[in-house]
């Protein structure tokens, strides 16, 4: 099938060079002509494992292409995916003004001829019918152009097709997905998708081909996009509990890994997103929960639990430092190394990320800060960093430092040389932030170690 993806973000990219790799022959549109050019040249603008050479390889072979050209991307697309991003605004509500831009721009080019229109982006409950309305305007004003035709009918529907990519695994989340949710009311636009997304249905591109189908769930478009602010506010609650009940295990001399795996193997509850930990981050969970709270607000209603749940995220961020303070007392004229930076490993994402309010909380309580990340150190980001040392080695890290704090579980910190480390160091403490190191690991290499509720 012929599809175009505008907006070149995470979620963008991910879905054009996965559907391209899928089969179908797929334009990507950005306004970013350095971005567009960079693509052009085999390049992926963002970090995710394997991304870059499935973009290289289904270019070569002719199913993937880039542009500037929004006029050219909506001629190319039978589907028509809106990709660009919703950033939370200061009143938690989300932006919406890239997706309006893309519906005006796209009615201000649709001719003749069938299109399906495919939410991607997240947006606010309702926005379907919105991104309609938009584009008939887009419509209406290319018609009101001098010499425009104003007898040109245009033939378009609007889907919601909400994402639940993970950073880090977006490429098996896309071939190998729990479900895929169409949201619209017209048959010929839900029969489009279900072709679009056939091959991914029928596991073709699965690691596993012999998984049953995945399964399909139709909707109307605004509970297709109710679906997935409730999944990842509900995943979000999930952490924060956890968490919770890892302060209490703190106080009362339980293990909370023990107590996740005693609830976690319970089919009703289950064992994931019971990781107890410094809280959650990231461009997801903290805008969609945001933004859920701010649509029941604008209907009258008090989202208490979700309202909590933050309240609960963004305490747990700090207990890092509270334990930091527990053990060193005054943080003033201390070194306290980072080890991870990014909200989780295996991506490059620094948005909404704990590390940030815990560097901000220790240079407030006059803490000198460093920090290694295996991303972030080798691409010289420096955006939100500026009062951090950012090394380019896990033992120049620990070098002269008071305490360390694992904040991003990266693979490769289980097997640092944790001996050399502890002897560099002016006392060797380590808060593991994501309770993911091992204990007698750390303690015979010649640490005191601290967990979170462990």
């Amino acid at each position: 099938m012929q599809v175009c993806v505008i907006g070149t973000g995470y979620v963008g990219l991910v879905t054009g060079v996965c559907l391209a790799h899928s089969g179908h022959d797929v334009l990507c549109v950005d306004n970013n002509e350095e971005k567009v050019k960079l693509m052009k040249s085999g390049q992926s603008p963002i970090y995710e494992p394997g991304l870059s050479e499935l973009m290289k390889k289904n270019m070569e072979e002719g199913r993937l292409s880039f542009t500037s050209d929004l006029g050219a991307g909506v001629n190319h697309g039978d589907i028509l995916f809106i990709a660009v991003g919703t950033p939370a605004l200061p009143t938690g509500d989300s932006d919406t003004r890239y997706v309006e831009a893309v519906a005006r721009g796209i009615g201000s080019h649709l001719t003749t001829g069938y299109k399906v229109i495919v939410n991607k982006s997240t947006v606010p409950i309702g926005s379907g019918d919105w991104v309609r309305m938009i584009v008939l305007d887009g419509v209406a004003e290319r018609q009101n152009q001098e010499g425009a035709k104003k007898d040109v009918e245009v033939a378009f529907d609007v889907v919601s097709n909400p994402e639940f990519l993970r950073e880090g695994s977006a490429i098996f989340d896309t071939f190998n997905p729990d479900r895929i949710v169409l949201g619209s009311n017209n048959k010929k636009a839900l029969d489009m998708m279900q072709q679009l997304y056939t091959p991914i249905i029928e596991r073709k591109c699965a690691d596993d081909p012999t998984l049953p189908p995945v399964p399909v769930v139709v909707t109307d478009l605004s509970s297709a996009e109710m679906v997935k602010y409730a999944a990842n506010s509900f995943l979000a609650t999930k952490i924060s509990f956890i968490n919770e009940i890892a302060n209490i295990c703190d106080r009362v001399g339980a293990d909370v890994k023990q107590v996740s795996l005693g609830i976690g193997l319970d089919s009703r509850i289950g064992k994931k997103f019971l990781e107890a930990g410094i809280g959650w981050g990231g461009s997801c969970f903290p805008k969609d929960v945001s933004a859920l709270i701010h649509t029941a607000d604008d209907y009258n209603y008090e989202a208490q639990l979700l309202k909590a749940a933050v309240e609960v995220n963004n305490r747990q961020r700090l207990m890092a430092v509270e334990k930091l303070q527990q053990m060193l007392k005054i943080l003033k004229g201390k070194t306290i190394g980072l080890l991870g930076l990014t909200f989780k490993p295996d991506t490059d994402d620094l948005r909404d990320a704990p590390a940030l309010n815990i560097i901000e909380q220790l240079n407030r309580l006059g803490a000198k800060v460093k920090a290694y990340d295996p991303i972030i150190s080798q691409t010289g980001m420096r955006h939100g960093l500026s009062n951090v040392i950012v090394e380019t080695d896990p033992e120049l890290l620990a070098d002269g430092c008071d305490a360390l704090v694992l904040i991003t579980d990266w693979e490769q910190f289980k097997n640092l040389n944790y001996s050399k480390m502890a002897k560099s160091m002016h006392s060797a403490m380590l808060i593991d932030g994501r309770n993911y190191l091992d204990r007698k690991q750390l303690e015979e290499a010649g640490f005191q170690y601290i967990g979170i509720g462990h």
